[in-house]
């Protein structure tokens, strides 16, 4: 389908730096990438690791500072 579609050149595309949510909401920014993992920053010094599947939406940069 369309939707799996962008769903996949998303995870595809991410780059460390870029700012996403995850599929359970969860915004922060990418501070590492491997495999099939991303560690994302969610709070300053706190980083939690989840599945490169778990990212739902890649936001503008820039959007994180508005969210706080």
């Amino acid at each position: 389908t369309r939707r799996a579609k962008d769903t996949t050149a998303i995870v595809d595309g991410l780059q460390q730096g870029d700012e996403v949510i995850t599929v359970g909401g969860v915004p922060g920014r990418i501070s590492k990438i491997s495999e099939a993992y991303i560690t994302l920053e969610i709070a300053p010094d706190t980083e939690i690791s989840i599945q490169k599947a778990a990212v739902q939406t890649l936001l503008p940069k820039g959007t994180l500072k508005t969210l706080q």
